[in-house]
């Protein structure tokens, strides 16, 4: 069993750093429309505050490109704003992810204070497994806490080299972590039949270990999202102008082969002819024609999936099946 921050010492006057999951959605303003995962990581930071720990916070927001003008929004101070409404309590952000800044206020840090690191992903070795960013990100805490379930899977830094630089340090889950791991342990090992899967999400690449894993275990998988798009290129289909991997095509087509008919794809989407004009959106089946994106799957996959879940003894839902992040 993993400890957890129940399993702490003494925190009092402890720093703290936190691996939270607050990639949040934006609008075009950069304003948060739905602060559910600010909200799902309190639990763990009251419990931390609570004992007289000061946090150091740290979270990926949106897919930064490196152009200072289009990452912008991606910035953490709108979500530590929010957080700090949340929190009823000061919370500091700065534009920086190591360096004086951030050491000098991570060591002025006092007990039941917060502070919120820059976006780690703008910073260049975030995603490329730097042993030294690290290194650096370890000099700036006395624990670390993982309640990031979602980036879980991930090897960015401040989920992987991070921990590992902070060995003989203490190291444990959230409160966060340790329910969804709980909950997927009762669920797999004695799971209720027929078990469904329900994927959704962008990205084939990100979700490969856990497609393989759940097809051992399921009895059929759902498959929704942008990741849709992937599979169906993979089997021949057209999918127009939507977004898809193609690097992972290959993956896709031994996905669909080992799965020996468990995954079923959707026969209808809601496309658009551009992503910023929902008022474009039609229905189509089979391929989409070129020019066109798919957002969302179709009245008759709904329908089909409807079916499939009232038939189901139990669910596992992981990812949403459409874009979702407008109104």
């Amino acid at each position: 069993m993993k400890k957890t921050v129940a399993d702490l010492p003494d925190l009092y006057g402890k720093r703290v750093l936190v691996r939270v999951d607050f990639n949040v959605p934006l609008d075009k303003a950069g304003n948060i429309t739905n602060d559910r995962r600010i909200r799902a990581a309190l639990p763990t930071l009251k419990t931390l505050l609570d004992r007289g720990a000061a946090l150091i916070l740290m979270s990926h927001l949106g897919r930064p490109t490196g152009d200072a003008t289009a990452d912008a929004p991606f910035t953490m101070v709108t979500v530590a704003q929010r957080l700090a409404k949340l929190l009823n309590n000061h919370v500091r952000a700065i534009n920086q992810v190591v360096g004086p800044l951030a050491t000098n206020e991570a060591q002025a840090l006092k007990p039941g204070e917060v502070l919120v690191l820059e976006n780690v992903r703008f910073h260049p070795g975030e995603q490329k497994k730097d042993q030294a960013l690290g290194a650096e990100l370890a000099k700036l805490g006395d624990i670390y806490v993982n309640d990031a379930f979602g980036t879980c899977h991930r090897k960015d830094v401040s989920m992987v080299a991070l921990p590992a630089a902070m060995k003989g340090k203490p190291r444990v889950v959230g409160l966060l972590v340790a329910k969804e791991l709980e909950i997927l342990d009762r669920l797999l090992s004695k799971p209720q039949r027929p078990l469904l899967g329900i994927l959704g999400g962008g990205k084939v690449s990100d979700k490969i270990l856990f497609i393989k894993s759940l097809l051992s275990r399921v009895d059929k998988v759902l498959i929704g999202g942008a990741m849709t798009y992937t599979f169906l290129k993979a089997k021949g289909m057209n999918v127009g102008g939507s977004r898809l991997e193609a690097d992972k095509l290959d993956v896709a087509r031994e996905l669909l082969e080992m799965s020996k008919g468990k995954i079923t794809l959707p026969v209808d989407h809601l496309i658009v002819d551009k992503i910023d004009a929902p008022n474009t959106a039609r229905v189509v089946e089979g391929g989409i024609p070129d020019g066109w994106i798919g957002v969302d799957i179709g009245p008759r996959t709904i329908s089909q999936y409807t079916d499939e879940v009232r038939k189901a003894a139990m669910v596992m839902w992981n990812g949403p099946l459409g874009k979702f992040e407008d109104e």
